[in-house]
């Protein structure tokens, strides 16, 4: 049976108003492809027979009820958990499922969590430097010096993450709200095909989630972009398709004003 028409997957979704449902890809044009994938920690099935595509330059926003699933989803991507059943591809051809998480985060594959991991003690600009693709051991690193093209690469991200005005400030007396934008062009310097962004607006103000949206909306211009979100306004501001889990497999999919006229989804998630 071909990727585009395997069981699991189309069934995923089949539920579906007919409006919200795109024509099926194959495989082969996806940069991400889940199909049946299950996971159970202690007898409790976390996952169960998720399946869920993402196209090449697409920005996908992935919400759901705690205990949906979303956090280990992004574990089975980047090989952090490995799943009891089902298949997980990357552009196209690349079995995740069979590689360690060094090996996918050297693929093109970036994780931002949603707390900052920044180095509070160094500048923006070294934060930047330090996170440069290309890894160096402690002896190189020493006499390392940045190069015109790296240079030039550190201030496109800076313009990109609108941090250049803070440079030269210490990580460490950013607001939230920057230090998460810090964080994500650290992600940018490693130039990944996909990133996948943990609830990125979680304690900003509203200008910050503004400004974060349109960040997004930016960078899914040039690579793919997973965000997994609470902040229904957010999610509405990304201005892109929507995946609903619950109780580890999809629920509804298509615009969020689709998914929030589902009665299942207002049941499970947003009459909460």
């Amino acid at each position: 049976m071909s990727p585009a028409t395997h069981a699991p997957l189309a069934g995923a979704i089949a539920h579906q108003p007919t409006a919200a449902l795109h024509a099926q890809p194959a495989r082969k044009d996806t940069i991400l492809y889940l199909d049946g994938v299950s996971v159970s920690f202690d007898g409790f099935r976390v996952l169960n027979d998720l399946s869920l595509y993402v196209l090449a330059g697409g920005l996908r926003a992935i919400i759901g009820p705690n205990g949906a699933g979303k956090t280990t989803m992004m574990d089975v991507i980047t090989g952090k958990t490995k799943p009891d059943a089902g298949e997980i591809y990357f552009d196209g051809t690349i079995d995740l499922i069979a590689l360690d998480e060094t090996r996918i985060a050297n693929l093109g594959i970036g994780r931002k969590f949603q707390k900052p991991t920044v180095f509070e003690n160094h500048t923006v600009f070294e934060n930047l430097e330090l996170a440069l693709k290309g890894g160096r051991d402690a002896f190189a690193s020493l006499f390392f010096r940045l190069g015109a093209e790296q240079r030039t690469r550190i201030e496109e991200v800076l313009e990109t993450v609108a941090l250049a005005d803070q440079r030269f400030r210490v990580a460490g007396d950013l607001s939230h709200g920057q230090k998460q934008w810090l964080e994500i062009g650290m992600l940018l310097m490693q130039d990944p095909e996909l990133m996948l962004i943990d609830e990125p607006v979680a304690g900003m103000t509203d200008a910050e989630t503004e400004e974060t949206a349109s960040l997004l909306k930016e960078i899914a211009k040039t690579r793919s972009v997973v965000v997994v979100e609470h902040d229904m306004d957010f999610v509405r501001a990304l201005d892109c398709r929507v995946t609903v889990l619950h109780e580890g497999a999809v629920l509804a999919e298509g615009s969020l004003d689709t998914v929030q006229g589902n009665e299942r989804v207002v049941e499970v998630y947003l009459g909460r």
